[in-house]
């Protein structure tokens, strides 16, 4: 029982966690476009400057991308979704937002500012939409998830008995 009930939990956290993260998300491509736009800085700065305004996990992310670009390993689009690759999965954001930001990295710094405003703005559009639908899911399904995690243990001990 104790373990379905902790299973209905941790799904619980996970439709918790999930609006907290696009907001923060949408943070930093904020940051990212002021640091672009306005203060016309490059790529790897932008993103150290974000990885120290935003908390983490979003911010190990931009860390990341921020030294394997002063090493340079590798080209932006290469780099963005390497680590797409290495963070996404534990993160509580879903697969519309994995592919939104894969866009938007094969974009990032193809273009000039005027553009790259533009795919910011396209992708805070996008972030919008995910997180009306991440905090209707919340609302609609969280209470639900930890009650049928303890309903399914209440039930599994009954079969035993």
């Amino acid at each position: 029982m104790i373990a379905t009930t902790w299973v209905g939990f941790e799904l619980a956290n996970q439709l918790n966690n999930r609006p907290k993260q696009i907001r923060q998300l949408k943070n930093a491509l904020q940051i990212v476009e002021a640091e672009i736009v306005y203060s016309q800085a490059p790529l790897e700065e932008a993103f150290r400057i974000v990885a120290k305004q935003i908390p983490n996990p979003i911010a190990s992310f931009f860390q990341a991308i921020s030294q394997e670009l002063l090493q340079q390993t590798a080209d932006l689009p290469t780099i963005w979704e390497e680590e797409i690759a290495r963070f996404f999965p534990n993160l509580a954001l879903g697969n519309d937002e994995k592919e939104l930001m894969q866009q938007f990295g094969r974009t990032l710094g193809q273009h000039d500012i005027t553009q790259q405003k533009k795919h910011i703005q396209l992708a805070f559009t996008h972030l919008d939409r995910a997180l009306e639908e991440a905090q209707d899911n919340q609302q609609r399904y969280g209470r639900m998830v930890k009650s049928l995690g303890f309903l399914t243990g209440l039930f599994i001990v009954l079969l035993l008995l």
